[in-house]
């Protein structure tokens, strides 16, 4: 079932599941995780990225420099673009704060060396945007995220609560206040 706001479809589950990430026990596996690509990427984010890139190139591994450097910090696939990854693992802008995986651009975000956090699409996960005509937003499932269900679970935290910043980011404060009533 699917809910509408504007141009908007919203998956119903993004209403009703409790959600909020626990760092702690996923170690930022959302960041880390296996695939051919990486996180996915709008057009207009790629020239923002190469602009705060000689800001992070310091803060991530020696071995996702090389890559950056040798390869660039993003794939293109069926005209889709994507992080690239290292090792088929690890986002390009991961860097590790003890055994937690942690985004290098929203690390020189918060460190106020710029003022774009990061791709949308890592800032709204777990909910996915794919696009027929308009944006359908769909919660993607992964066993890393167990801990955040567990967590939002036993604080009542809603996933569109958590992710209260990336929707208005990408959706505006109006768009999200049409959310947030919706039943769940």
């Amino acid at each position: 079932m699917f809910y509408q706001i504007d141009n908007v479809l919203i998956n119903k589950e993004i209403t009703s599941v409790n959600f909020a990430c626990d760092l702690e026990k996923c170690k930022g596996a959302c960041c880390t995780f296996e695939g051919d690509f990486g996180a996915p990427l709008r057009h207009s984010e790629i020239p923002v990225m190469k602009e705060i890139l000689p800001l992070i190139l310091d803060i991530i591994p020696p071995e996702h420099r090389k890559v950056i450097e040798s390869e660039g910090f993003y794939d293109e696939f069926q005209e889709e673009l994507f992080t690239k990854s290292y090792d088929r693992k690890a986002c390009v802008f991961v860097y590790y704060d003890g055994d937690i995986a942690k985004c290098s651009l929203e690390k020189v975000y918060y460190e106020g060396k710029t003022n774009w956090k990061k791709p949308i699409s890592c800032h709204l996960f777990p909910i996915r945007i794919s696009p027929f005509g308009g944006d359908i937003l769909r919660y993607e499932r992964f066993p890393f995220c167990e801990p955040a269900i567990e967590k939002g679970n036993k604080e009542k935290t809603r996933m569109i609560t958590f992710l209260r910043e990336p929707l208005t980011r990408n959706y505006g404060e109006e768009w999200y206040s049409a959310l947030e009533g919706l039943e769940d």
